[in-house]
């Protein structure tokens, strides 16, 4: 965790501040032949997604419109059910392990993904 000595502007007194953008932030990266960017991700909206991907409606409706697709292709196959009590102290414990890469993948024609805590 990083910590920096900041001065507080109005008074000059100066305080212990941590970086917010290492507390509370996933980062992705993305580098290709001609773009490059960081998108990071806080972990409330992480949660949020979570939230909303374990609902019972987003996952009949994944498995509802995917059906018409296995079934021409033959495929039995429906998505399980996912529980948001399983993935939420996943994160949570995600949290303990700030900086490590999860993802780290490069492709022939030089694009790059890296995905840190």
């Amino acid at each position: 965790m990083a910590k920096s000595l900041i001065l507080n502007r109005q008074t000059g007194i100066p305080f212990l501040s941590s970086l917010i953008s290492d507390l509370f932030m996933m980062h992705v990266k993305v580098k290709a032949k001609d773009v490059r960017f960081t998108i990071p991700v806080p972990y409330a909206l992480l949660n949020i997604v979570i939230s909303v991907l374990t609902s019972k409606i987003v996952q009949q409706t994944a498995n509802k419109w995917t059906k018409e697709h296995f079934e021409r292709k033959k495929i039995d196959f429906t998505f399980p059910l996912i529980d948001k009590k399983t993935l939420k102290p996943i994160v949570e414990e995600l949290k303990n392990y700030k900086g490590i890469v999860l993802v780290d993948v490069k492709a022939k024609d030089g694009t790059e993904v890296k995905i840190r805590l």
